[in-house]
């Protein structure tokens, strides 16, 4: 297993504003051929923020998701832009979905989203030592802010709006790490 597949084709078989479908022939270390479609997002890493508020209060997000057609329970998070770090875009994103700045940011993990069939990466940083600052962003509308204790974690995940992997992933972690584990 330590010869990765040699690539043969790739071939664009949809295009749309955000997302690309390829088509991808590989040939195996063994001679077997096989055909994969892939997705390739445009921006291939997004930060998912924890905000803290202090040691125990995360502040969620609540805000539409076109997706799954509902209202979810999120941590805010968005896209890197061109030129822009993480830490950049966390910050960033923190000031418009959510109203605060941060003046410590921690970069905790970084996540795949279905690594066999796309490309995109997640990087969770941990903010800290919250300042009120808004900034303008691109939402079609105010985005309710849920201050949320992390002691109570198993309450916020068994609930129905808060189904987003990333979210409730970044979550365990903060608390964990946070707790010294």
């Amino acid at each position: 297993m330590g010869k990765k597949p040699d690539i043969i084709r790739v071939e664009t078989i949809a295009q749309t504003r955000i997302f690309c479908v390829e088509q991808l022939d590989l040939r195996f270390a063994n001679g077997r051929e096989v055909r994969y479609e892939r997705l390739r997002a445009s921006a291939g890493e997004a930060v998912l923020i924890v905000p803290m508020r202090d040691d125990d209060t995360v502040l969620l997000i609540r805000e539409y998701a076109a997706g799954v057609e509902r209202y979810e329970l999120c941590l805010p998070k968005g896209r890197v832009d061109e030129g822009e770090s993480p830490y950049d875009t966390a910050n960033r994103e923190l000031m418009e979905e959510v109203g605060y700045g941060a003046r410590h940011l921690q970069h905790i993990k970084s996540l795949t989203l279905a690594p066999g069939y796309a490309n995109h990466t997640t990087h969770i940083v941990l903010a800290t030592e919250l300042y009120p600052a808004r900034r303008d962003g691109d939402e079609p509308e105010p985005i309710e802010v849920v201050p949320w204790s992390l002691g109570n974690l198993s309450a916020l995940v068994t609930q129905t709006d808060c189904t987003e992997a990333r979210s409730i992933a970044a979550l365990f972690l903060v608390r964990d790490l946070l707790a010294g584990k």
